[in-house]
């Protein structure tokens, strides 16, 4: 049986976009949409200390809030749509890639708590 926990720890990309464990890359990080597991299941890493507080919801209303403005104004100066098409297309097409972008976002911030967390003495 082949030990869990690899020599060389998974890449912070793999760890992101996969949403696995940060030390053996095998185990699911989230239980549902958002909530970081207390433990790993392959590996058993205690993931309660990792907490990621407000970092990726600032990065992605910082991100996806500069792309959906211009291009709000990209769409107003080039096509003049009534107000209301503004007003249903930006939650319709803003909430969905909020969600998409916030789960590798917080995998992200724990893989790199997790590289850069002092040994405990």
């Amino acid at each position: 049986m082949a030990d869990p926990i690899p020599l060389t720890p998974p890449s912070l990309l793999h760890v992101a976009l996969a949403a696995r464990c940060p030390r053996c890359g095998q185990g699911k990080l989230f239980v549902g949409l958002l909530t970081v597991r207390d433990r790993c299941e392959v590996c058993g890493l205690d993931l309660t200390r990792r907490q990621t507080g407000d970092g990726p919801v600032v990065l992605v209303m910082l991100l996806l809030g500069t792309i959906l403005v211009g291009a709000a104004f990209w769409v107003e100066f080039h096509l003049e749509p009534p107000l209301w098409v503004h007003a249903v297309l930006w939650p319709v097409v803003g909430l969905p890639l909020a969600l998409l972008l916030m789960r590798p976002l917080k995998a992200w911030f724990v893989a790199l708590q997790y590289r850069h967390e002092t040994p405990e003495s």
